[in-house]
């Protein structure tokens, strides 16, 4: 009697799909540290109504012009434009020498918005605990 070369169903070949099972692990282990990137702001619990400060701390307001120039304003003094590595350094000394001051970014309506998100980001890792941004109203 000769013997059939057919193989019973419980030896199906399993490593096709082993192979893609690998590959859409290495894919979800690639993409998933950038999906989870972004810069951490404290978002206000209540609607729309202003910050409230302490009268004797002037906050720490940074403005972003259209042209991208970043300006550091303590108080009613307004300092020259500069560069976001030098405006970090000055704000991580600010942030030292008293961590409860207030930081507020005001940007231009025109202002691109990965300029805004690099200058927050730059803030968080200069010790800024929340970071809050300037509005007008309508």
């Amino acid at each position: 009697m000769a013997r059939s070369s057919r193989k019973p169903m419980s030896d199906i070949n399993v490593v096709p799909y082993i192979d893609v099972m690998l590959v859409l692990l290495i894919i979800f282990m690639v993409t998933a540290p950038m999906l989870t990137q972004g810069v951490k702001v404290d978002l206000p619990q209540v609607a729309s109504d202003p910050v409230s400060q302490d009268p004797e701390q002037e906050p720490l307001i940074i403005t972003v012009d259209s042209n991208a120039a970043y300006y550091l304003e303590i108080g009613d003094k307004t300092g020259k434009p500069m560069e976001l590595s030098t405006l970090q350094e000055r704000v991580a000394v600010i942030l030292k020498q008293n961590p409860k001051v207030n930081v507020l970014v005001r940007g231009d309506r025109h202002v691109e918005y990965g300029v805004v998100v690099d200058l927050m980001s730059a803030l968080q890792q200069s010790g800024a605990e929340g970071v809050g941004l300037v509005t007008e109203n309508p």
